[in-house]
């Protein structure tokens, strides 16, 4: 790298990061708050500092240089000067290598070492003292990176939402132990686009992936002295660069190979993003980004006591979303991705925090604001985690239209009816109707309520019906971390078991509650190998463990109940593809009627009367009917029928009237039974179980 210049030139406005241009690279990064901006070189494995030379031009805060000669390939990071004053907020220490925060690549990882930090650490003065040790030598770099590929014909999928079915999953985990693609792909974007694992999500029926943070992440400290690790990734170092572990070649082309793979085969990929807090932790974390590039800028700080961070994410520290500077960067970053990878959107990491301005959280943030209006990022879904830790943290439903939302009521009314639990008849209707009670407002559509039973920080499905109680002693924290509340039960035993009574009860309710989540109105969200029976041994917080706990056991599946569960979560997602009555793209309200005395939903009672105000009441009620109906293209009418019965006892449904010519064609306690017409106006449901009803005439000839 002799050829390279001792200074900078200016150069004009470009992208924030590192801009190569053919013949050099322009660098331009942020910090409205520091007096110097540094730039460093390293040599090729990024172990020695080559050169040392200063921004030369600062304008609106963001400073330029333009390097000759710097090509594809160099190592660079950032080091900058200012005050040092943790009592207003500002902590500049020149001594500590930053990471530029757009940085497309990074080489080498972070190595825990005292000397990342700005203060000295067991300093009676904690962090209003300075530390004067260089941490170039702990810190990954920055790679200036430029990279083609040929998208030849891809298009986006763009799935309506009415039509998606979202399997969350971790990259890594996912392929990590599937002994049928290639050893060195295992866990990385090299697994996702082969042909076999494309095939298994087709088969399934499954149209969006929903990918755990791919970002660059940090791995914690505290783990990795403790014999664990980051798993999951929510703890993001760069909002541009990928995980390096999840490229088995090496390039970022890998990445964009494995979307257009997916793409062609009709799925869409998601990226869960965290954009509410980094991994640089409370103001008593390290400094490797942002806190040294504009720590009052970047982070929401305590208004009377600048040393201190906020902690609504309860990771430490909060970005800024009320600063321009900060929506600037997460929306470059957005847009990075759609652009230049073709991803199909984003669910949003405590999107709430996202969504903060001074007096708390407002849907017409600035940030919802400007995702909304972007030509590019408003046509791709946005999918919000609806809280935080703050104050006023749980909004579900209060986020602008256009996103769609996590429901945790769903999950937690889901699991409490079909445990059995009182007053949950109400809570079923309205989630199967798609929760209209939270999100029918500002002509919301059904879509916006992303329906779940489970998901990755909780229990898998199987372990849902196996477990009264977390068991996270792994953890190494005592069983203390994860949450105590799920809303779960063991049906007799914790745990594995052999009794066939109590194997027979858990895999009726999976199967239950799997048809509720796929018939329900609304978007459905399926975790990663709970259609094959995946179990993490009780851990409901398996954040830090990248083993065999957490990766999914492809050997389920190879097991007669592992298949047996999963073609019949396939069989439930054709029907879910095949009767619009079960993905309904408008709320019902018992406002049209299809014909006369039907229409377009209904609710009962297992005697086959209308519920009424007070029936609603009736806490110790567990049974439910839903009607639903439309007229279809060629005129004929289509009737649907739900019977949910979450009671210790079989039950004699009367179905209500008009009579109709219904045929079975799904009954939860035998999935295999056929799907004959029904002799009788009546079904007998089975305890913890449920049953899907079809009926289809043409009204001139009658019902």
């Amino acid at each position: 790298m002799s050829d390279l210049p001792d200074r900078l030139l200016r150069c004009s406005s470009s992208p924030l990061g590192a801009q190569f241009d053919g013949r050099g690279t322009c660098f331009s990064v942020f910090s409205e708050h520091a007096e110097k901006v540094e730039l460093c070189l390293f040599d090729g494995n990024g172990r020695h500092e080559i050169s040392r030379l200063a921004m030369p031009d600062c304008t609106d805060g963001i400073w330029y240089g333009y390097l000759p000669h710097a090509r594809p390939g160099q190592l660079y990071g950032y080091r900058a000067s200012g005050p040092y004053e943790p009592k207003q907020g500002h902590r500049f220490n020149p001594n500590k290598l930053l990471l530029d925060p757009y940085a497309r690549r990074l080489h080498g990882s972070l190595q825990w070492h005292d000397a990342l930090y700005g203060y000295h650490i067991g300093s009676p003065r904690a962090d209003l003292s300075f530390d004067r040790r260089d941490s170039a030598a702990y810190m990954p770099k920055g790679v200036v990176w430029e990279e083609h590929f040929d998208w030849g014909n891809d298009h986006p999928p763009r799935i309506p939402w009415s039509e998606t079915v979202i399997y969350e999953m971790h990259l890594r985990g996912f392929s990590k132990r599937r002994e049928d693609l290639p050893e060195h792909d295992r866990g990385s974007f090299g697994a996702l686009g082969h042909p076999a694992t494309i095939d298994y999500l087709k088969q399934l029926g499954i149209t969006a992936v929903e990918l755990l943070p791919i970002h660059a992440f940090a791995k914690d400290r505290h783990l990795l002295e403790n014999g664990l690790t980051n798993y999951w990734g929510y703890n993001t170092l760069s909002w541009f660069a990928p995980e390096e572990a999840y490229l088995s070649d090496g390039t970022l082309g890998q990445i964009k190979w494995a979307v257009k793979q997916l793409h062609a085969a009709g799925i869409e990929v998601l990226l869960d993003v965290v954009y509410n807090h980094s991994c640089e932790g409370s103001e008593l974390g390290p400094t490797l980004s942002l806190r040294g590039f504009d720590n009052a800028v970047y982070y929401r700080l305590m208004p009377d006591e600048p040393r201190y961070h906020i902690n609504d994410t309860g990771c430490g520290n909060t970005l800024d979303f009320s600063q321009r500077r900060v929506i600037q960067m997460v929306m470059d970053s957005l847009r990075y991705w759609v652009q230049e990878f073709h991803v199909d959107g984003f669910r949003f990491d405590l999107g709430v925090s996202l969504g903060r301005e001074p007096s708390g959280f407002d849907p017409g943030a600035g940030f919802f604001d400007a995702l909304m209006q972007d030509p590019v990022l408003s046509r791709v879904k946005l999918i919000s985690e609806p809280w935080d830790v703050g104050p006023g943290g749980y909004q579900i439903g209060q986020h602008p239209p256009g996103f769609s939302e996590w429901n945790g009521m769903f999950r937690d009314d889901l699991r409490r009816y079909w445990r059995g639990d009182p007053n949950q008849r109400a809570a079923l209707a309205a989630r199967l109707q798609g929760s209209a009670d939270l999100f029918d407002h500002h002509r919301r559509r059904p879509w916006a309520s992303i329906n779940f039973i489970t998901a990755h920080d909780g229990f898998t499905l199987n372990d849902l019906v196996s477990y009264a109680q977390k068991h996270n002693e792994a953890n190494g924290e005592d069983n203390r971390d994860g949450a105590d509340h799920n809303d779960s039960h063991n049906w007799g035993a914790e745990g594995p078991t052999e009794e066939p009574r109590i194997l027979l009860r858990r895999e009726r309710l999976r199967r239950s509650m799997l048809a509720t989540l796929l018939f329900a109105h609304g978007t459905p969200m399926l975790l990663a190998g709970d259609e094959f029976g995946q179990t993490q041994g009780g851990n409901n917080n398996t954040y830090c463990q990248d083993n065999e706990t957490a990766w999914l056991d492809w050997s389920l599946l190879q097991q007669d109940d592992g298949r047996a569960l999963h073609d019949f979560v396939a069989r439930l997602i054709r029907l879910r593809r095949q009767y619009p009555l079960l993905r309904a793209d408008y709320y019902q309200h018992a406002q049209i009627e299809v014909v006369p005395g039907l229409r377009d939903v209904g609710w009962f009672d297992e005697s086959g009367n209308e519920l009424q105000g007070e029936d609603w009441q009736n806490g110790m009620a567990r049974l439910l009917m839903v009607r639903r109906a439309r007229r279809c293209e060629d005129g004929s009418v289509e009737a649907m029928l739900l019977l949910s019965n979450a009671d210790i006892a079989e039950h004699r449904f009367h179905l209500p009237q008009p009579a109709l010519s219904w045929r079975l064609v799904v009954d939860t306690r035998e999935p295999s039974k056929p799907e004959d017409p029904l002799s009788d106006q009546h079904y007998d449901v089975y305890r913890r179980s449920l049953v899907l009803l079809l009926a289809q005439f043409q009204p001139e000839a009658g019902p």
